[in-house]
């Protein structure tokens, strides 16, 4: 049998996942993919300046591996800015990196028929904007019945750490308010089942989805922030984009 690929330790989520030049046709443009590996690895060699070694450490990899890595994702990156390309973010054999993540995410173990969801959580109330909550409130359900449930902080981290968050304490489904293109995306590749667009106490929501009546879609767009700022604005740190 073949080996199975070693994963490679990210430490969150991006909050972009799509560039597009500018002054373009978007009808037909081809489109470069970027792994999340490759995106890591550009972040920490270019971006945060670390040494080869020093990557490979960060991300549980060989130093060749992390060369490999880089070498391609340079030349995709390169190729997308010179010949006016989508490049886009997603994919690749990847786990979020527990030991070396500064979120404090303390959780009950999860057993293994449980399902765990969380909620944008504000006072007792569904949290509208998801790149904003401050707080998840977590709820483990068993045969149709809540065994436990518990708040977390998030720091107010933006949208690609939240899904890392919400990752680490192994949630399987959000429910939330708005929510945006880049906080979805951050979803999928965290594997996150979303529900959007509800609102509401808490408790009523959680007890809704266990009905099967939760009003909830996979899609709401978050924007609070579009008379403040103008059309283009991305909520949090840019994961929710208009």
């Amino acid at each position: 049998m073949p080996r199975i690929p070693k994963r490679r330790k990210i430490c969150c989520f991006p909050d972009y996942y799509s560039f597009v030049p500018e002054d373009v046709s978007t009808e037909n443009l081809e489109t470069v993919m970027l792994t999340l590996d490759e995106f890591e690895t550009l972040k920490l060699l270019d971006h945060e300046g670390l040494t080869q070694e020093t990557c490979a450490a960060r991300m549980g990899v060989a130093r060749t591996t992390v060369t490999a890595i880089y070498e391609s994702a340079r030349k995709k990156l390169v190729g997308a800015i010179v010949e006016g390309k989508r490049l886009s973010i997603a994919g690749g054999n990847i786990e979020i990196d527990r030991e070396r993540n500064q979120f404090n995410v303390d959780m009950n173990v999860k057993g293994d028929k449980t399902m765990r969801v969380a909620i944008t959580y504000d006072n007792g109330q569904v949290f509208g904007h998801f790149g904003r909550t401050e707080q998840f409130k977590v709820y483990d359900i068993e045969d149709g019945k809540i065994t436990n449930s518990q708040i977390i902080g998030t720091n107010g981290e933006g949208c690609g750490a939240l899904a890392g968050i919400l990752n680490i304490a192994e949630v399987d489904a959000l429910i939330c308010g708005g929510i945006g293109g880049g906080a979805q995306m951050a979803l999928i590749e965290a594997g996150i089942k979303l529900y959007a667009g509800a609102s509401g106490n808490v408790d009523d929501v959680i007890e809704a989805f266990i009905n099967g009546t939760l009003d909830a879609g996979s899609e709401a767009n978050c924007s609070h922030h579009e008379h403040e700022h103008g059309e283009g604005h991305s909520c949090g740190h840019g994961g929710c984009h208009h």
